[in-house]
Parts: structure tokens; C-alpha cells; sequence
């Protein structure tokens, strides 16, 4: 199939399909806006508006390209990463896919685990225990695969990240994230701090080691699992990004769980943070 029939196929895909995949929110109000890392946007048919930036559009690679800012060959990768095999009617189908885990590709990780320790400039002795016990490894195409666990250690679902030229990230098919998150331990704390993504909850545990970090996989302010960890009497901070969307739902999570105070890293994020600290 050649590139543009790959286009308009891609195109065509349900916007409330690819929005899932863009771990964007529904507004249970109104089912026509959906709130996304970009802010909220109105979806007619293959139509989006986001009314606060004055920036619309049409279909599922335009949709991609703004939510994710990425460029139009990115967006046609991601969409096939996610969509490729795939015919989805409806955002139902997307919800209720099986989990659909990409294997681990062995000879693939020295790859990952370059772009982890040389770009990310994450510790290695962080790394390796999450290796060994299968929650972090590479995928076929050399991405960085973080397992989302329940309560039962059992995976729910998983966070991916490029590690080629063509950055990405998104969710392996039939993730559920309010059933588990990816978390870096720490044995000897009640201290938990909540972070966007699995790369920045490694990031803050570098820097603040006596602390449990969990991602919640994208800036929501109330994921499913957190009431059960708010009601164990745990010390929880909101250490979601230094930015608008961060900002807002650290104070939408405070509203709704008053006890979870805001630790706002110094940088963007805590990855970036880290990365200033250890040039």
C-alpha cells in the first residue's frame, strides 16, 4: 500500500478511536469535548476545535499532529503502530480490546537502554531491577516498554516510548490505566509522588530516592487505583509537570483528594529536571 492510500485510510479512523489512544478524557457532560494534554477539544464527526488555542482540523493525522505536535510522516507512524491491523468503528471497540502486550525483543535492549541512560540519563542500577523482573524492556522495534501493574502485579496495560529517530509515545492496544500504573519502589517510604509517565516517575525517584513514584500515564486528575492508595494514610504528592495542563489537573486532583499536596518540579518536568542536573 503506497503512502497516500496508507494516509486515507489512517484519515478516516473514528477521532473518538484515536483520542483514547491519545489518552485524552471524555467529558462525561459532554460527550463532545474530550480534554487532552493540548487542552479541550470539540469533536463533530471527523472535526475537531480547540477553542482556547483557535486551532481546528480534520481527521485522525491532523488530530495526531496537534495533540502530539508532531509532524505528518510521525503522525502516520503512530497511527500504524497503534491502527495499522486494525478496523475500529467506534471508540467501544478501542476500550474493550484485549491487552495486546508487544513481546520483548531481547537483542533489541542494548538500543533502549542506550537511549535510557545516554538521552534520558536515568541510572543504570535503577534500570536493572526493573529488567530483571520484566516491568521495563524493548519491543521489535526498539521501543522502551513500560508494564502497567495491578494491584496483583498482574499487567493491565503498558506505556511505550520510541527510542529511534522517530520519536513517539502511546499505550499498547487494550491498556486499561485506571486498573494499574508502572511505579519505581522504594521499600522504606510512605511517600508516594504521582507523575505524568513512566520516563519522569524514574526520573523522580533518581532524584528523590525515599520515594515510591507512580505514573498515572498522562495529567489525570483522578485515576481509578488512587483512592485505595489515598486510604492506606500514605503521604501523596502530585508531581505532574511544570506547565498548564500539569498546573490544572494537580489543582483538579487536589480538589478532589485535598490531602494529595503539589510537588512541581523546578523543570518542565522531572526528566528534563534531571537531565540539567547531571549535564
Amino acid at each position: 500500500m503506497n503512502w497516500r492510500a496508507r494516509a486515507d485510510r489512517l484519515r478516516a479512523l473514528p477521532l473518538s478511536a484515536v483520542l483514547v489512544a491519545l489518552e485524552a478524557v471524555r467529558d462525561p457532560h459532554d460527550l463532545a469535548k474530550w480534554r487532552t494534554a493540548r487542552g479541550v477539544l470539540s469533536v463533530s464527526g471527523p472535526k475537531f476545535m480547540n477553542w482556547s488555542q483557535g486551532i481546528g482540523g480534520g481527521g485522525a493525522i491532523d488530530l495526531v499532529m496537534h495533540v502530539q505536535q508532531s509532524g505528518f510522516g510521525q503522525a502516520l507512524e503512530w497511527l500504524e503502530q497503534r491502527f495499522g491491523g486494525l478496523h475500529l468503528p467506534s471508540a467501544t471497540t478501542t476500550q474493550v480490546l484485549s491487552l495486546a502486550l508487544p513481546p520483548p525483543v531481547a537483542s533489541n535492549w542494548p538500543r533502549v537502554r542506550r537511549y535510557l541512560v545516554e538521552e534520558r540519563k536515568l541510572p543504570v542500577t535503577l534500570l536493572e531491577p526493573l529488567v530483571q523482573s520484566g516491568a521495563l524492556y524493548a519491543d521489535a522495534r526498539a521501543n522502551v516498554v513500560f508494564l502497567l501493574l495491578d494491584a496483583a502485579a498482574v499487567p493491565v496495560g503498558a506505556e511505550m516510548r520510541g527510542t529511534t529517530a522517530t520519536a513517539w509515545r502511546g499505550m499498547a492496544a487494550g491498556s486499561r490505566k485506571d486498573r494499574g500504573f508502572f511505579g519505581v519502589p522504594a521499600t522504606t517510604s510512605h511517600t508516594i509522588v504521582l507523575c505524568e509517565s513512566a520516563i519522569d516517575a524514574l526520573s523522580c525517584h533518581a532524584l528523590h530516592p525515599n520515594c515510591r513514584c507512580l505514573s498515572t500515564s498522562g495529567a489525570r486528575a483522578a485515576p481509578a487505583w488512587l483512592p485505595a492508595l489515598i486510604a492506606q494514610g500514605l503521604t501523596i504528592y502530585c508531581g505532574f509537570d511544570a506547565d498548564p495542563t500539569g498546573d490544572a489537573m494537580a489543582q483538579r486532583m487536589h480538589e478532589l483528594h485535598p490531602s494529595i499536596l503539589r510537588l512541581r518540579p523546578s523543570a518542565k518536568d522531572w526528566n528534563d529536571l534531571l537531565r540539567q542536573l547531571v549535564s
